[in-house]
């Protein structure tokens, strides 16, 4: 057995941390919790004083690259930076080479992902067939196999009438339509937010409304046929607007912000790194201070890293040419701790709504939980340390990280499911 000794716990329905002591037994599970806990001679004792006890994260948007892309990540080093971030479990996005769109891809990816670090690693499918837009994908088999939600990710349906068949199909087998909004024929070739900074560096833009447009079109198509519909990576305060008027009609949407939206803006794209190229971009100042007003009102519903890694020399290459995207697993808990915690913007009970029983919810998981029975499943995070984030830190095999070379308050200590910890 195991005995967590001195901590605080953190819950998502309550902003006060609870001083207690956490017992694990030898199957993993909560033993007891409560203060000055006492232990047998057998077990080890772990000292948290100082530290915080925080319920697993869940990512309901990470890019594992495997199959296809292993030289930039693995299932083991995706799994490897999730823990070390405090990420307990995650959905993997399918656009991977081939893109995953049948339930036997679907069921490969779960047999190999069993056992990696006990983490709950679940695969989404596409909806139309290698992601081209063109044929609905085998629904039936992937529903079968676990997928938790189909999107064609990064990509949106560009025929709206077999868009309404697949959210036709979709509310049929009762799955999450997740959407990657985006009108092709306004984005073109953009790379770079449409606007003072393109103009200043030189580069075609993407303008704000050819998300804006796709997120309207989407939502009026869900709520025609019924589908539970999940808006991914939405960047203007336009896009949240149309989210909140959608919520206030009675429509089943959910959306999700990435922390880097929340974060950084076109502004802040000089000497053209291409750190800062996203998919969609980074927008105006005034969007992201409207995106953090929504996730403070519900109106987004989650937080998700958008963990797209890309080997340094991927994104040594012309902005225009770079990949978009970049690390970001590992870095996630950290930083919104530093930015938004630590400021006293929010409480943990925040980020654990967002980040941890949110997600779960949302695909019909069970929210973690400290009660006795339930598996132990948190990690220990030290609020008065330090972490560098140096390249050293990274457990991901493309460390490229917006937050590269920063230190940021607070470390994660170590990552506890059931009877293992990584640290």
């Amino acid at each position: 057995m195991k005995l967590f000794k001195n901590g605080s716990l953190a819950i998502g329905n309550s902003a006060d941390l609870e001083s207690a002591d956490v017992l694990v037994d030898d199957d993993g599970l909560i033993r007891a919790t409560g203060r000055e806990l006492e232990a047998d001679e057998s077990t080890e004792i772990i000292d948290c004083g100082g530290c915080i006890l925080v319920p697993g994260m869940f990512d309901l948007h990470v890019h594992s690259r495997d199959p296809g892309g292993e030289h930039k990540e693995t299932l083991d080093t995706c799994a490897a930076a999730a823990l070390h971030g405090g990420v307990t479990g995650m959905v993997l996005m399918p656009d991977t080479d081939p893109p995953i769109d049948s339930g036997n891809q679907v069921k490969n990816i779960h047999e190999r992902a069993e056992g990696i670090g006990s983490l709950d690693i679940l695969q989404s499918g596409c909806l139309t067939k290698g992601r081209s837009g063109e044929k609905l994908a085998g629904y039936s088999g992937m529903v079968t196999q676990g997928s938790p939600l189909l999107t064609d990710s990064g990509r949106d349906v560009p025929c709206p009438d077999l868009l309404r068949r697949a959210m036709e199909y979709a509310h049929d087998f009762d799955i999450l339509v997740a959407c990657f909004c985006d009108t092709p024929a306004l984005t073109r070739g953009g790379v770079i937010n449409e606007g003072r900074a393109s103009y200043r560096l030189g580069l075609p833009g993407a303008p704000a409304i050819s998300q804006e447009i796709a997120i309207d079109r989407n939502l009026r198509v869900a709520q025609n046929t019924g589908a539970r519909i999940h808006i991914q990576l939405p960047s203007t305060a336009v896009g949240a607007r149309s989210l909140r008027r959608a919520k206030e009609d009675g429509a089943a949407v959910s959306s999700e912000v990435a922390l880097h939206h929340l974060l950084f803006n076109e502004e802040m794209v000089t000497d053209y790194d291409s750190r800062f190229k996203f998919d969609p971009p980074l927008r105006l100042p005034e969007d992201c201070a409207a995106l953090w007003d929504a996730l403070l009102d519900d109106t987004i519903d989650l937080i998700t890293s958008d963990h797209s890694p890309h080997t340094p020399f991927e994104k040594s290459t012309d902005f225009g040419s770079a990949p978009s995207g970049s690390s970001s697993l590992e870095t996630t808990v950290l930083v919104f701790h530093d930015r938004f915690i630590k400021t006293g913007k929010c409480g943990w009970n925040f980020l654990i709504r967002k980040y941890s029983d949110n997600p779960r919810t949302l695909i019909g998981k069970e929210k973690l939980s400290w009660e006795e029975g339930r598996r132990a499943e948190f990690f220990v995070f030290d609020p008065e340390s330090e972490t560098r984030l140096s390249t050293d830190y990274f457990k991901t095999k493309s460390p490229v990280s917006l937050f590269q070379d920063e230190t940021v308050s607070g470390a994660i200590r170590e990552t506890v499911i059931g009877v293992q910890s990584f640290s």
